[in-house]
């Protein structure tokens, strides 16, 4: 085999997001080595220096990150003390006082309050009675393990907070009651950083999400105010800055009605609203991901094209056969689609691709990717030829 003359990039886990590193790590001749959960999950399938174990196991990680020159993630859910204890070994990036304000929700509010970041109302709950004096309605967040709308209740009742403090006695975690906020949409500010403190923003977008889901997003996002686009990437960066983050931030946040924006969530890593640069700017998240573990210049984040559309493919019950049949439609008819396909099984739900459509105008953008999304899940039949 040939020698590695560039530095090795450890990867906790198998996901999707780690399977898009892999690109444009091979076009920069990155070695990438993968920690996967199990055979043949997404990443594993393009990353051929791999190691199956269990991301939780101590010994599994500093096996998996032996000879490496730093170590990232696919996931939030490695365990804050074992990320403490790979520091010792080779930079961990996002490192671990970093991340904790992506894994830990109340720790999050909490350093976002010190930092007057603008958040919904909020607050630790113990039981029933503090979701009452908190005020219905209200939205109950586990502060560690949720996603994609799991450890997430909408709370109108007594009955309703009973059911999250249920989940939470069974798991040990705490309980975030958060404001039920009245907004216009959803909005997503990206951002890369560096050790060294460079910072590259991509404009930021509009989601749009169903069941906890992120199901398509419009760059730019359309009809944002100037002033209210500028905050949203000044929060993004100043929480770059503040939380010492390496990689990329992503601050998910609610446009209100009332002309405001909020920080929702956090993640440090590549994110499902970010997946639109892969084909719609400059620099994508994954290889501006990569540059800023490493410590190299950032690339531009600047669009492409006036507007990108991404919009994710969901697993269906009118899903037949392989996904990759779905190709000679979509591609035929629409030349200039880009599509991503994870290699996962179907099933309802699950993220499986996504396609990115891009062009000067969005009516058209929407309906190419909509339209394709929707061939892929099996949703239209050959009459929408």
């Amino acid at each position: 085999m040939p020698e590695n003359l560039a530095p090795v990039v450890a990867v906790i886990g198998g996901g999707q997001l780690a399977r898009m590193m892999a690109e444009p790590a091979a076009a920069m001749g990155i070695p990438l080595r993968l920690l996967a959960e199990a055979e043949g999950v997404s990443a594993a399938q393009v990353i051929p220096d791999q190691l199956v174990g269990d991301y939780t196991d101590l010994d599994t990680l500093q096996k998996v990150t032996q000879g490496c020159a730093v170590v990232t993630f696919d996931h939030e859910h490695v365990p804050t003390d074992h990320l403490h204890a790979l520091e010792k070994d080779l930079p961990v990036r996002p490192g671990p006082a970093a991340l904790v304000h992506a894994q830990d929700k109340g720790v999050m509010r909490a350093r976002l309050a010190e930092l007057d970041i603008p958040c919904p109302r909020n607050a630790l709950v113990e039981t029933t009675a503090d979701v009452i004096a908190f005020g219905f309605p209200c939205v109950l967040k586990t502060t560690r393990g949720g996603y994609d709308g799991k450890g997430v209740w909408f709370a109108r009742t007594e009955a309703d907070a009973a059911e999250a403090f249920e989940t939470a006695a069974s798991t040990g975690v705490q309980i975030l009651a958060e404001e039920l906020v009245d907004f216009r949409r959803e909005l997503s500010a990206l951002v890369a950083r560096s050790p060294s403190g460079q910072v590259a923003a991509w404009p930021v977008v509009a989601s749009t999400q169903q069941d906890g889901v992120c199901r398509e997003v419009i760059a730019p996002a359309p009809d944002l105010q100037p002033g209210l686009a500028i905050e949203a990437q000044q929060i993004a960066m100043t929480l770059a800055a503040e939380l010492d983050v390496t990689g990329v931030l992503a601050v998910e946040l609610f446009e209100t009605n009332d002309g405001r924006v909020l920080v929702n969530e956090l993640a440090m890593r590549p994110h499902n609203t970010g997946h639109w640069t892969q084909d719609g700017s400059i620099t994508s998240q994954f290889e501006n991901h990569l540059r800023a573990v490493l410590d190299l210049p950032l690339g531009s984040p600047d669009a492409r094209a006036r507007w990108t559309v991404m919009v994710n493919i969901l697993g269906g019950p009118g899903q037949t056969g392989r996904l990759y049949d779905g190709y000679p439609h979509a591609l035929a008819r629409d030349p200039r689609l880009r599509v991503h396909l994870y290699g996962k099984g179907m099933r309802p739900g699950r993220k499986v691709g996504h396609v990115n459509a891009f062009g000067d105008d969005l009516d058209d953008c929407l309906e190419r990717a909509r339209h394709a999304a929707a061939w892929f899940r099996g949703d239209l039949g050959e009459e929408s030829e």
